[in-house]
């Protein structure tokens, strides 16, 4: 989803484990105002909130953030169109998991039918 144009000119990602909005902002070239509204808007994106209703965004976070800023500012969708393709990959994403959890049902399944045929 990110191409490698983009991410070459933001700075890359530090190994923490909590990064403040500012942090966020200064990472992905977006206004905290506009992190907040994104938060609204895509609800996938819900950073952690402590102390005073202060915001702190985990790895993930911040790479939903830049994927959220390509789709909008560098593909040009709409926030519309920007929230649907990421919750269609996330649709696929569970789609593919269920799937992998029914084939292992239904191989359990047989196995626990051939032990009770015996």
């Amino acid at each position: 989803m990110l191409e490698a144009s983009n991410n070459s000119e933001l700075a890359p990602i530090p190994n923490k484990r909590y990064f403040t909005i500012g942090e966020v902002s200064e990472l992905c070239e977006v206004k905290p105002h506009v992190l907040r509204y994104w938060e609204q808007e895509f609800p996938s994106l819900s950073p952690l909130k402590r102390r005073g209703n202060r915001r702190y965004y985990q790895r993930q976070d911040v790479i939903l953030i830049r994927q959220i800023r390509s789709l909008l500012y560098d593909q040009g969708f709409t926030i519309g169109g920007a929230r649907q393709r990421l919750g269609g990959e996330t649709v696929k994403e569970e789609a593919t998991q269920i799937r992998q959890i029914i084939n292992q049902t239904v191989s359990e399944l047989e196995d626990v039918l051939s032990m009770l045929k015996a």
